[in-house]
């Protein structure tokens, strides 16, 4: 990882990661474990899009779904037991939120292109809580 994608991903780390990191577990109701592939996001000439589009694309879909499966002690209780960790990476440039969400054995992988479709928050919100929905 070069200097200038060690800098965005610092930053990034230090003033919207706390937050979002916060929403998220606060939305499930335990400490997520995430890890995040930072090499795999970047590609530098869409780096000045990525304050809006990382939120957009795997932050608030995760904060959204977890809000949802967790509206009740049934749900939250089958998320904690259920959700290892999640994985946040780019390995395949998905930008359709069927093909981008996977969870395996406690494992919820997010492999999205972080630019391509980050408008569409609510569809992937949709995506996620049915495959949480489906597999928990």
């Amino acid at each position: 990882m070069g200097l200038k994608k060690k800098r965005f991903t610092k930053a990034f780390l230090e003033e919207a990661y706390p937050e979002l990191k916060r929403q998220i577990d606060t939305a499930a109701g335990f400490d997520v474990e995430i890890l995040i592939e930072w090499d795999s996001l970047f590609n530098e000439q869409f780096m000045h899009l990525y304050n809006d589009t990382y939120p957009k694309i795997y932050f608030q879909p995760l904060i959204q779904a977890f809000k949802s499966i967790s509206s009740d002690d049934l749900g939250k209780k089958a998320l904690q037991e259920s959700l290892q960790k999640v994985v946040i990476d780019n390995r395949h440039d998905h930008h359709n939120p069927n093909s981008a969400f996977r969870l395996k054995d406690g494992v919820l992988t997010i492999d999205h292109s972080p630019v391509l479709n980050a408008d569409k928050v609510e569809e992937r919100v949709e995506v996620l809580v049915e495959l949480l929905e489906n597999n928990l």
